[in-house]
C-alpha cells in the first residue's frame, strides 16, 4: 500500500472495527469514507482479484470514490444521516442499482444489463448514507440454474467464489456465496445478500459471519432478480449482531411496487431497540436435533452443542429435541420451478431492448450458443421451468403451494413453537433453512466456532414471521457471552 497512513491503519485498528468503531473515527477526524474506500479498493487488489483469489467481488462501483467525499462533505457540515453514513456496503449481483454497475445475477445473458432503476432496498442505502462499492459475485441465476453437480459460488460471469477461511478447501456455501467471502476478508464493512432458501445462512455460517433472513415482507424485493415470490427476500451479512441489525433497520420498509411489505408491523426502532441490555434470560429456546444434528460430524456437533450449554448458563430454558411434526414429509421444489419462469419473465420485459434476453427461453437459447462458457454445469432447473405454463394456473403447482404453506407454517413451525411454548428453534449452521423459507419465516445466523481444522461452524434461530427483533436480541446475548470470531488469516 503506497499510502502510509492507509497502510498504518489497517495494521493497527481498521480489521476490528466494527461499523460503531468507523463511525467513532469518522466522526473524530482519524479516517474519512474516502479512505475507507481506498482500505477496501485495495484488499480486493490484495486478496480478492490476487493472492488468495477469492473472486468474491465481481465489480467496483467507478463513483465510489467520489460518493466517499460528498457524504465526507456532509459530514463536515454536521449532515449526519445516521448509522451508514459514509459506510461501504457491496451489493449481490441481482440487486438493481441505478448507476454505472451491472446487474447480471452471474448470468452472461445478462452482463451487459444497466438497471433503470435502483432496487427500494438500494435507495434505502442511499438515503442513509451508504456507499455503494460494487456488486458480489453469487451463484447464477441464485443458484437455481442446473442439478448437475453445480457448486456452490459459480457463475459464468465471475467464476467461482472461495471460502477465506480455506481456499479450495472448505464449502462457500450459496448463492450469496460473494457477499459471504466478501466481507469475511473485509473487503467492505456490511454486504446484503438474497435468499430463497439457505442463501443467506449458507454463506454466512461458512464465513463465519452473523447473517439475517428476514420475513418475506420486512425488505422490498422490488429491483432483485427474482426466483420465487412465495420465499424471495433480501437481509444483510455482516461480522456482528449489531452491524446487521444497523443494516436490516436501513433497508426495512413499506414499498408501493411490493404489497407484501405492507403486512410489516416492525419499525426500525424495533429493531434498533433490540440491540439495548440484550440477554437470554427466560428465553424458551427448542433444539430441532431430529434430523438436523444427527449427521453433523461429532466436532461440529460439540461445539454447537457447546454453545446451547451457554445459552443455559445464562438464563435460557433450553427444551432437547424439539420436533417439527412435518419434518418427514415429501417436500419438494416443485414452487419454485413453476414461480421462476413467471417472475423472470415479468423482471426481463423490463430491461434494455439491446440485450439479448427477454423471457426465459432466451436465456436458454442464448446459453445453448456457447456451451463451452455458458453452460459449464447444465442449466437443467432453467430448462425444467421453461416447460411451465408461465401463468401459475396448472393444479400441480396450486397443489405444491398449499402443501408448502400448510407443512411449513401450521403443521411445521408454528407447530413446534407451540408445543412447547417456545420463543425461537435452533438449527446447526443452515441445515434448518428449508421449511422457514417455504413458510416466509426469519433466521439468523451467527459464529459458534470452528473446527480443528478451521471451518467456520454457526449457529442459527428462526421463529414466527416478523420477530426479527427477538431474533437479534438473542444473538446479541450469545454474541456478547461467547465472542468467538476471527478473521481468516492470508
Amino acid at each position: 500500500m503506497v499510502n502510509p497512513k492507509l497502510r498504518e491503519i489497517e495494521s493497527d485498528w481498521f480489521l476490528q472495527a466494527d461499523i460503531d468503531d468507523l463511525q467513532e473515527k469518522l466522526e473524530n477526524g482519524e479516517v474519512t469514507s474516502k479512505e475507507l474506500v481506498l482500505l477496501y479498493l485495495e484488499r480486493i487488489a490484495k486478496i480478492d482479484q490476487s493472492g488468495p483469489t477469492l473472486n468474491s467481488v465481481v465489480e467496483v462501483n467507478p463513483d465510489a470514490l467520489h460518493m466517499a467525499e460528498v457524504l465526507d462533505q456532509e459530514r463536515k457540515t454536521g449532515k449526519g444521516r445516521g448509522h451508514l453514513h459514509g459506510i461501504p456496503i457491496l451489493l449481490k449481483d441481482n440487486i438493481d442499482t441505478k448507476d454505472k454497475l451491472h446487474t447480471s445475477a452471474g448470468s452472461l445473458a445478462l452482463a451487459n444489463h444497466y438497471a433503470s432503476e435502483d432496487a427500494f432496498l438500494v435507495r434505502q442505502l442511499r438515503k442513509a448514507g451508504a456507499i455503494i462499492l460494487g456488486k458480489t459475485n453469487m451463484s447464477e441465476w441464485a443458484y437455481f440454474m442446473s442439478t448437475e453437480n453445480m457448486p456452490s459460488g459459480y457463475s459464468s460471469r465471475g467464476g467461482q467464489v472461495k471460502n477465506p477461511y480455506g481456499v479450495g478447501k472448505f464449502e462457500i456455501g450459496g448463492s450469496s456465496s460473494g457477499s459471504g467471502a466478501a466481507i469475511a476478508a473485509h473487503l467492505a464493512s456490511a454486504a446484503i445478500g438474497t435468499e430463497t432458501s439457505g442463501s443467506i445462512l449458507s454463506p454466512s455460517s461458512q464465513n463465519s459471519l452473523v447473517g439475517i433472513k428476514p420475513t418475506v415482507g420486512l425488505v422490498s424485493r422490488h429491483g432483485i432478480i427474482p426466483i420465487s415470490h412465495t420465499q424471495d427476500t433480501a437481509g444483510p451479512m455482516t461480522r456482528s449482531v449489531k452491524d446487521a441489525a444497523y443494516v436490516l433497520a436501513a433497508i426495512m420498509g413499506e414499498d408501493e411496487h411490493d404489497i407484501v411489505t405492507k403486512k410489516n408491523p416492525l419499525t426500525q426502532e424495533m429493531i434498533l431497540n433490540a440491540l439495548e441490555d440484550p440477554s437470554l434470560e427466560g428465553v424458551r429456546m427448542g433444539v430441532v436435533r431430529e434430523p438436523y444434528f444427527q449427521d453433523l460430524p461429532e466436532e461440529k456437533g460439540t461445539i454447537l452443542n457447546n454453545a446451547i450449554q451457554k445459552f443455559q448458563e445464562n438464563g435460557a430454558t433450553i427444551i432437547e429435541d424439539a420436533t417439527i411434526p412435518s419434518v418427514k414429509e415429501n417436500f419438494t421444489i416443485d414452487v419454485l420451478v413453476y414461480e421462476f419462469k413467471a417472475n423472470l419473465n415479468a423482471y426481463l420485459q423490463g430491461v434494455s431492448p439491446n440485450l439479448p434476453v427477454h423471457t426465459l427461453n432466451d436465456v436458454i437459447r442464448f446459453n445453448q450458443e456457447d456451451p463451452e462458457r455458458r453452460l459449464k454445469y447444465g442449466q437443467s432447473l432453467l430448462t425444467k421451468s421453461e416447460q411451465t405454463s408461465g401463468t401459475l394456473t396448472e393444479a400441480a403447482y396450486l397443489e405444491a403451494l398449499q402443501f408448502d404453506q400448510y407443512h411449513s407454517k401450521e403443521n411445521g413451525i408454528d407447530a413446534a413453537l407451540a408445543q412447547h411454548d417456545l420463543d425461537l428453534l435452533i438449527f446447526p449452521n443452515n441445515l434448518g433453512a428449508g421449511i422457514p423459507a417455504k413458510a416466509g419465516y426469519p433466521s439468523i445466523t451467527v459464529p459458534a466456532g470452528y473446527t480443528e481444522e478451521g471451518e467456520p461452524v454457526g449457529i442459527t434461530f428462526t421463529s414466527k414471521a416478523f420477530t426479527e427483533h427477538k431474533l437479534i436480541k438473542v444473538a446479541a446475548a450469545f454474541e456478547k457471552i461467547e465472542k468467538v470470531r476471527v478473521n481468516p488469516s492470508f
